[in-house]
């Protein structure tokens, strides 16, 4: 069992359920605009970010709802980044980018009464400092934002920060991961392999966009063309987790540095190629439909992580990047009418988080081999239950 937390200390999507039906209720933030100072206010909604390469200190932990400013002044010698990130940690409510040393930068956005996190990303890599911030009721109406064109440019901003925030994630774990691997650390390397591997999962169908990158970082043993040579997760995979594997010969330490190297390299292209990504609707609906599609025919069947059994690291991770996909849409669902549509894909996403949660395990899952047949083919029907109605979101939003 692999203990390492993946929730980076929030709750999980299912109990996050009521902020996401508040989502549409939440206004695109505001261009970043340079800040006259970062001096305190009486204002409880101005609130000022001291950032710097170690900490990142906010001036009140806590806001009344509305509008809210924050001013964020870098003190460090690393470019910086602030996000507000909803309750579980993974959804982008806003985010203000490149903050070099010595400026201040503000973010500006309508929030929801409700617990969120902030975080400062000193870098730009890694899942950042993190802090809880909780937003009061100040019995204020937020007014929804109806105009279409701004909604389906909020829901790329916030999903391009998200594909981006997951990539640093992903580029950190992995680079934590190889250096275990190259060093014979094997224990270190089996704890990290399926944390690292969910901001893969997370982002998968982005990452298959690049069709050069996915054959070479994530191909199964299985799926190998004739002459396609092996690289990328599966194949240290089945190094650390050689037990089902017949007559296998480990890899000498200079191999165990050749693919480790290989697969950093690979990652750090895909970290570069998402840099400057952007998205329509129909392509972030898409998206939240090919990963629940990942879900059924790779990791419900038990097949994605064959040599770890660490399947369901990757099927919460597919079912966390469907759910953030589909919770940047909603603003525009509703402005759109689609209530329906929107609360059947909700209720399901629900009823499926709830059937995960009986697998947690420590700050983990169980591994797949321990489910019964019948454990399965619920999950299976779950699966199936939500992406028919999600199959209609491309449709709704375009």
């Amino acid at each position: 069992m692999i203990q390492t937390s993946r929730r980076s200390g929030a709750r999980t999507l299912a109990a996050s359920a009521t902020l996401a039906l508040g989502l549409p209720l939440l206004a695109a933030c505001t261009d970043n605009v340079p800040a006259a100072g970062a001096g305190a206010s009486a204002d409880p909604r101005a609130l000022t970010v001291t950032a710097t390469d170690t900490t990142c200190e906010v001036s009140a932990a806590t806001a009344p709802s509305g509008n809210l400013r924050f001013s964020v002044t870098n003190t460090g010698s690393k470019v910086n980044e602030f996000y507000l990130l909803a309750d579980d940690g993974l959804r982008i409510i806003g985010e203000v980018e490149n903050i070099g040393p010595g400026l201040t930068r503000d973010l500006v956005l309508q929030a929801a009464p409700g617990s969120y996190f902030t975080a400062c990303k000193p870098g730009m890599v890694g899942d950042g400092i993190r802090a809880e911030f909780a937003v009061s009721d100040s019995g204020e109406t937020l007014a929804p934002n109806e105009d279409e064109k701004a909604l389906v440019e909020q829901a790329n901003t916030l999903y391009a920060a998200y594909v981006r925030d997951q990539t640093d994630q992903l580029l950190t774990k992995t680079e934590e991961f190889v250096a275990a691997f190259i060093a014979g650390e094997d224990d270190k390397a089996r704890e990290i392999y399926a944390p690292a591997r969910v901001h893969w999962e997370r982002i998968e169908t982005v990452a298959e966009s690049f069709g050069d990158l996915d054959p070479k970082m994530d191909a199964r043993e299985a799926d190998l063309e004739p002459n396609q040579k092996w690289t990328g997760w599966h194949r240290i995979e089945k190094d650390l987790w050689p037990e089902r594997a017949e007559d296998y010969t480990a890899m000498t330490p200079a191999e165990r540095k050749e693919y480790a190297n290989d697969l950093l390299a690979n990652t750090k292209t895909l970290y570069e190629r998402t840099r400057d990504m952007t998205f329509t609707a129909d392509q972030i609906a898409n998206g939240a439909k090919g990963l629940l599609d990942e879900v059924a025919t790779g990791k419900v069947t038990g097949e994605e992580e064959y040599w770890s059994r660490t399947d369901l690291w990757d099927f919460q991770a597919n079912v966390d990047g469907a759910r953030v996909a589909f919770d940047g849409l909603k603003p525009l669902l509703q402005a759109r009418g689609e209530t329906e549509l929107m609360d059947q894909i909700e209720t399901r996403f629900v009823a499926l988080q709830a059937l995960l949660d009986k697998y947690e395990e420590g700050d983990g899952f169980v591994t797949y081999d321990k489910l019964t047949p019948d454990q399965v083919k619920e999950l299976s029907d779950a699966v199936n239950a939500l992406s028919e109605p999600l199959s209609q979101l491309t449709a709704a939003v375009i």
